[in-house]
């Protein structure tokens, strides 16, 4: 018999609505998406704003669960329940007077309430199996299915659908062509398995500002890849992902300064499985494929035979897979020596563990390394990498002198955040104090500010035309404020205070002690930076649209032409206890551009910048570490598409009063829209790397030895 149209109207009274979920319109417009995800394998697919779905105008039944759980749980029956008319059509439910609700479906609170909209619904009032066909939406709690046809077992809890199913719990998407789900225990399976993987973040063990953030003077440039730089701070473009999620990609300097933080692209993974089972906290997949493609055929997938993934926080997703391997451009398969993937916002090593570098400082030459990720909490993580120093090993029989290690640690306590790292570059222990570097530092919040408390030893520093340089110990603090924009002025602001206590090399004969063994001192000093800057936007095209084939051919978000010119000086005071001072306020001026859209096969993308600073400077420091030694500097870059996904670029500084190269670093990129292989070479600091950058999987990088060398900038170390 067709559900008693008297429902209908129990539900409007004031006991039912106070139980009653937000507007149905607006829940489905939020969580369910009207386009069913493309297949990994199907043909190219565009990237189109997604539909809302918009429930029938039919009259909805919401049905309170019944309290009774003693039956064991079994899925309804397929079939349509024999108590049910199946030659009565659907007709529109008239109004009656209101009457009691049947005790065996009476409201439980404590469950919730189960809503439900479809073109036809029947329920069979002896076995409480309500059957509903056509354009079927049901919501439970903060559960949401979509299917062709749905059958509840209102004692069991228990819902099976079938056709075209979409399950969406949270930022969890799935779909598939038969569903069941266990309304009790918040698990269920679905055949068939497609999806998505959220892995945007809301919290970060590194998420704090940069010091100094609105320098633009010509030596913070050193050491940045330009066609990074400027296309991350590219003007801001939005991009809409199938289920609705929005994201702003670039980032307008007139009111961000540097904070850009375009090129990130979509921050989803996509996924298909045979058959995968889910919980409240995760799900297990077979045969599963995942790409950070949004199109199809992907150009990048990682395949396993099974995967488990469990959710470790609100913002963390562990992956455990069997046998995984990449595969490139569905033909090229490079097995990967790594079964737990992290998903969040921090940095991972690259996804092959074992790679290749260049150090001559400090390894030798050329080497090898393996990391190894030994803890990897929500708020804690140990990071232990291995090295083998390949060009040594052929210079010295030392064979304890051929390898060495690194280690990584970052804590949260709260809202402080604890980070320590250590190299050690020979596990020949005689050589301890030439070998080892090691520096702690711990991060805390005050209001938009934040306070960083340090401690380095043997800090490895790069001074411009001065060379490397090594702190052989500092500690001390440093107070430094966020990107400040001033009014509508379009001027942004940073400084930052700080004081140290340092132990490092001088060349003042009149500060160093007779029958020394060293030329190192110990000095304190006080520092106060403060940054003005202002980017004018002289030029700016348009991106071409988000497709396969144009805007983003090579890279993760269309490429948005632009020109800006830069104004900015910055002021540096620095005090120190031998009674020496070193002031200086460095003017700049320069431009950055990016021209072409990077879709054509050849010569469409070239992104440039010079920029000219020069320095007025009282006093002198008595450390060669933060000695400001070049008045006029010139710095520069080039990078450009020479053919398909392959770009070829430089940055170099040079010291016009000497006509003397500071720094040159040389880059060939292969850059596709979800991975990046980068090769770098910087000959005049003898280091270079070869890394591997798979978008949204957050594998950044390789063995990079540049991130642990500190570019000195007007006198400022970091």
């Amino acid at each position: 018999m067709p559900y008693p149209a008297v429902f209908a109207d129990l539900l409007k009274t004031p006991e039912f609505l106070s139980q009653t979920p937000p507007a149905l319109t607006q829940s489905v417009a939020q969580s369910a998406p009207n386009l069913a995800l493309p297949s990994l394998s199907e043909a190219p697919q565009p990237i189109s704003p997604r539909s809302d779905i918009v429930p029938p105008a039919i009259p909805s039944i919401e049905i309170p669960p019944n309290s009774d759980r003693s039956s064991s749980p079994m899925p309804p029956s397929a079939e349509t329940p024999a108590s049910t008319s199946q030659k009565t059509p659907a007709v529109p439910i008239p109004a009656v007077p209101t009457v009691p609700l049947p005790s065996a479906i009476q409201p439980l609170a404590a469950d919730g309430m189960i809503e439900l909209k479809a073109d036809r619904q029947t329920y069979d009032d002896r076995r409480q199996i309500f059957t509903a066909e056509g354009n079927v939406f049901m919501r439970f709690r903060d559960s949401r299915v979509k299917a062709d046809r749905l059958q509840v077992n209102l004692v069991n809890r228990f819902a099976v659908a079938e056709g075209n199913v979409t399950f969406v719990k949270g930022s969890q998407v799935l779909q598939g062509d038969r569903f069941d789900y266990n309304f009790v225990q918040g698990n269920g399976s679905i055949r068939g398995a497609k999806g998505e993987i959220a892995t945007q973040s809301t919290q970060d063990l590194t998420d704090f500002t940069t010091p100094l953030s609105t320098d633009v003077s010509a030596s913070s440039t050193i050491g940045k890849s330009i066609s990074d730089r400027i296309y991350r701070n590219q003007p801001a473009t939005v991009i809409e992902s199938r289920i609705g999620a929005e994201l702003v990609v670039g980032s307008d300097f007139a009111s961000l300064g540097q904070q850009g933080q375009g090129g990130r692209g979509f921050r989803r993974l996509r996924f298909e499985a045979d058959s995968a089972e889910f919980f409240p906290d995760g799900w297990d997949a077979k045969n599963i494929r995942i790409t950070n493609d949004p199109f199809s055929p992907p150009e990048l997938e990682l395949r396993a035979r099974s995967a488990s993934s469990r959710k470790r926080s609100i913002y963390e997703d562990e992956l455990l897979v069997d046998k995984p391997q990449l595969v490139f451009d569905q033909r090229f398969k490079l097995p990967i020596p790594r079964n737990r993937i992290l998903l969040d916002k921090r940095p991972k090593k690259d996804v092959l563990r074992i790679s290749p570098g260049y150090d001559s400082l400090d390894r030798g030459g050329l080497y090898i390394e393996r990391g190894f990720t030994v803890v990897a909490s929500p708020n804690f993580y140990l990071d232990i990498t291995p090295e083998l120093y390949l060009q040594r090993a052929f210079n010295t029989s030392n064979v304890i002198d051929w390898f060495g290690t690194k280690a990584t640690v970052a804590a949260n306590i709260g809202r402080t955040q604890l980070s320590a790292a250590i190299e050690l570059t020979s596990l020949d222990l005689t050589q301890f104090e030439q070998r080892f570097r090691g520096n702690l530092q711990l991060l805390q919040p005050i209001g938009t500010h934040t306070l960083a408390l340090q401690g380095a030893y043997r800090k490895r520093l790069f001074n411009n035309s001065l060379g490397f340089q090594d702190v052989q110990s500092t500690i001390g603090g440093l107070l430094y404020s966020p990107n400040i924009a001033l009014w509508d002025t379009g001027i942004n602001l940073s400084y930052q205070l700080g004081y140290q206590y340092i132990n490092a090399d001088t060349d003042r004969a009149d500060l160093l002690k007779p029958g020394r063994t060293n030329n190192r001192v110990n000095l304190q000093r006080y520092q106060a930076a403060a940054a003005l800057s202002r980017y004018f936007r002289v030029w700016q095209g348009v991106g071409l649209p988000q497709t396969q084939t144009e805007g983003m051919r090579y890279t993760p978000a269309p490429v948005v032409p632009y020109l800006d010119f830069i104004i900015g000086t910055t002021g540096v005071a620095s005090a120190y206890t031998s009674g020496d001072s070193q002031n200086n306020v460095t003017f700049s001026v320069g431009f950055n551009a990016q021209l072409g859209h990077f879709s054509k096969p050849v010569f469409d993308y070239t992104a440039v910048n010079l920029t000219y600073s020069q320095a007025i400077r009282t006093g002198s420091s008595p450390f060669l570490f933060d000695r400001v030694a070049d008045g006029k500097i010139l710095a520069g870059g080039l990078t450009q598409q020479i053919y398909g996904p392959i770009r070829a670029g430089f940055q170099t500084a040079w010291n016009v009063d000497t006509s003397k190269e500071i720094s040159t670093d040389y880059f060939l990129e292969y850059s596709r829209r979800t991975y990046n292989i980068r090769l770098r070479y910087n000959p005049t600091l003898s280091l270079g790397s070869i890394n591997l950058v798979v978008s949204d999987f957050n594998w950044d990088g390789g063995s990079e030895g540049f991130k642990g060398t500190g570019i000195v900038t007007n006198g400022v170390s970091p």
